[in-house]
């Protein structure tokens, strides 16, 4: 005899707060809406609901009704709420369906699922009942996070697209899976000596080329490298391995996709039906609606459920600036001023306002990083001080300083040393992450060692520069995957990074500089505590441009064991050179970037003497040589 698949009306969630829902509080929605396998009178079946306010109808079809649009239709929710709601009995696990939604003019549109767990592979467009059935064992390392929240830690991040980190060449050039990756990302990240892993949008999109910045399902993770649960046990072997797991979140814009977000019932139900606030020139998508109240449920309940259900450690927003400014990438007449008449998206910084808010509240233990360019002011600091809440913003100012100082020759270098150091000035108005990420090497900017002067042991000796003075430089910091053993080519999403370089020596020791670097800056409490302060950080001297060399000081808690670091941006090896140290007695070098173990000239000191000789405002000095385009580091012995 065979089961019948019929829509029983059924409200699963009889406590469902239409009020909460409706004023922007409810931040779980994903526990009442999409798709959910329960039994009803049982009677095992799928209980599906969907926000639809001014349909006419919804309805579900899919496999099990052979796509049969009427004959399973959806019934609206007594209270008010706009949801449409039901449960067919007979289906499960696997189901893949979609809503079939009659707009108030009539029109018919085929949905996916908002809250959908699973998508099919793209360029297929349907949502799949899924209820991944995982057991996590990170259960240590969510207490070691708990019990450490608040506390000054390391903190630096590999950034990855997982498509293009590693391919499979001798299948197809296929993409890792999530378990392959378990194996062989995990490994490669914890061996580096890395804190953190951020992954670039793992959320269900339709597009390649966007690089997951373009999202559709919003709460799945994509189909591309395996189900849901996979993902899972990819986080969780990031955890065992003592590794913390953060996402970029994207709540800037949405695909015009039919299937996604768009029209969903008919009208302009997540964004704005006027092209000045609600069409995003740059992409090509549309902008959510900040002040509608269920658009901020719907955002602020997606971001609480990546740290939920899939124990995320962070988000990185991306496009903060976007959302911030109603006039972003916008000529005159094609933007609306606010209600005050200013350029300023109140809707849209109150949103972000309470996003932070609401993490922090229910996630304490997590970090929030705002891809902010602009001087906006006080993105990373508390609400109630008139901040926007963030834990942490990029310092777009010294990526985009220390790149073009970089590119010029050595020889005109020391016109320009105030390009390194300007940083410094502003370092502690914000909590400032370091970023050398994606967006530095592609759209023809080519790889970061392409754009080092010299020959080719200049380059990498610059690189490896650049690279050491990001790590004592205050903050944290961000490095794009390749980047950390000097990728020769632009990043392409569509090959995997150039491994076989390591076969090079040159290519080889900068990774082995950059895992040093990660092991230092783990170790030495001088460069991650007080990094967001300024009694973490002290000019020895910043005015030697004839010889463009910087002097300055790293200290942590215990102000008595700073360390020295010296930076020379020429390839000029500088004997006799005198620096004032504020500790009398010896000081040990203990990092060197042109150590010959990283293809370096091996120009090194051995244990330097103070002498009661003021310079540089101490009243003790060291005398020592200064390697070619190094960073070199100094600790009291």
């Amino acid at each position: 005899m065979q089961q019948t698949q019929t829509v029983i009306p059924y409200s699963r969630f009889t406590d469902f707060d239409i009020e909460l829902f409706k004023s922007g509080k409810h931040f779980r929605l994903y526990e009442k809406l999409g798709s959910h396998t329960m039994e009803v009178k049982g009677v095992a079946g799928t209980y599906f609901a969907v926000w639809a306010p001014t349909a006419k109808s919804v309805s579900l079809s899919g496999n099990f009704n052979g796509w049969n649009r009427e004959s399973h239709p959806l019934n609206p929710r007594w209270d008010g709420s706009g949801i449409w709601e039901g449960f067919v009995a007979n289906i499960g696990h696997g189901e893949v369906y979609k809503y079939r939604v009659i707009a108030a003019n009539g029109h018919e549109l085929d949905k996916g699922d908002p809250f959908a767990r699973y998508w099919e592979h793209p360029p297929a467009t349907a949502s799949i009942v899924w209820n991944p059935d995982y057991e996590w064992k990170d259960k240590a390392w969510l207490d070691r996070r708990k019990k450490l929240a608040g506390e000054e830690q390391p903190f630096s991040v590999y950034e990855v697209h997982l498509a293009s980190w590693k391919r499979k060449t001798d299948d197809g050039n296929r993409s890792l899976s999530y378990v392959e990756m378990a194996d062989e990302l995990v490994g490669y990240v914890s061996d580096m000596g890395f804190t953190h892993i951020e992954l670039m949008p793992v959320m269900e999109h339709p597009y390649d080329p966007s690089w997951g910045y373009q999202i559709t399902g919003y709460f799945a993770p994509t189909t591309r490298f395996g189900p849901p649960e996979e993902f899972k046990y990819l986080v969780d072997a990031f955890h065992q391995a003592g590794i913390g797991v953060l996402l970029d979140w994207v709540p800037s814009h949405f695909p015009a996709d039919m299937h996604g977000l768009a029209l969903f019932d008919g009208t302009y139900l997540y964004d704005h039906a006027d092209p000045r606030k609600g069409f995003h020139p740059d992409w090509k998508s549309c902008i959510f609606n900040y002040g509608r109240n269920e658009v901020r449920s719907f955002l602020i309940s997606n971001a609480i459920f990546w740290l939920d259900q899939y124990h995320i450690d962070g988000l990185r927003v991306d496009a903060v600036a976007s959302m911030l400014y109603l006039d972003y990438s916008r000529k005159d007449g094609e933007w609306i001023p606010n209600i005050n008449g200013g350029n300023e998206n109140l809707e849209a910084i109150s949103f972000l306002k309470e996003f932070n808010e609401t993490v922090y509240k229910e996630f304490p233990d997590t970090v929030t990083i705002a891809e902010e360019s602009t001087a906006w002011y006080g993105v990373s600091r508390p609400t109630f001080v008139g901040g926007l809440g963030f834990g942490q913003k990029w310092m777009m100012g010294w990526m985009h300083d220390n790149l073009e100082y970089f590119k010029k020759d050595p020889i005109h270098r020391n016109h320009h040393q105030d390009s390194i150091t300007f940083s410094l000035v502003y370092a502690f108005t914000e909590n400032f992450m370091l970023p050398l990420s994606h967006d530095e090497v592609v759209h023809g900017k080519g790889s970061l060692l392409s754009r080092m002067p010299g020959d080719e042991w200049q380059r990498f000796a610059n690189l490896r520069l650049l690279f050491g003075f990001m790590y004592m430089h205050p903050g944290t910091q961000l490095m794009f995957m390749g980047c950390e053993f000097g990728q020769t080519g632009e990043w392409n999403f569509k090959e995997q990074l150039d491994w076989w370089l390591l076969q090079h020596d040159f290519h080889e020791n900068t990774r082995q500089w950059v895992k040093r670097l990660n092991n230092y800056y783990k170790d030495q409490p001088a460069l991650y505590q007080n990094a967001f302060s300024g009694e973490g950080f002290q000019w020895i001297d910043y005015n030697d441009k004839e010889k463009s060399i910087i002097v300055f000081l790293r200290k942590g808690k215990d102000q008595t064991k700073p360390i020295l670091v010296v930076c020379n941006f020429t390839p000029i090896v500088h004997e006799d050179y005198k620096i004032g140290v504020p500790l009398a007695g010896k000081w040990k070098e203990v990092l060197n970037s042109d150590d010959a173990r990283f293809s370096g000239s091996g120009v090194a000191n051995q244990m330097l003497k103070t002498k009661s000789d003021p310079w540089h405002g101490q009243k003790q000095s060291v005398r020592l040589r200064v390697a070619p385009l190094s960073l070199m580091v100094f600790e009291p012995a």
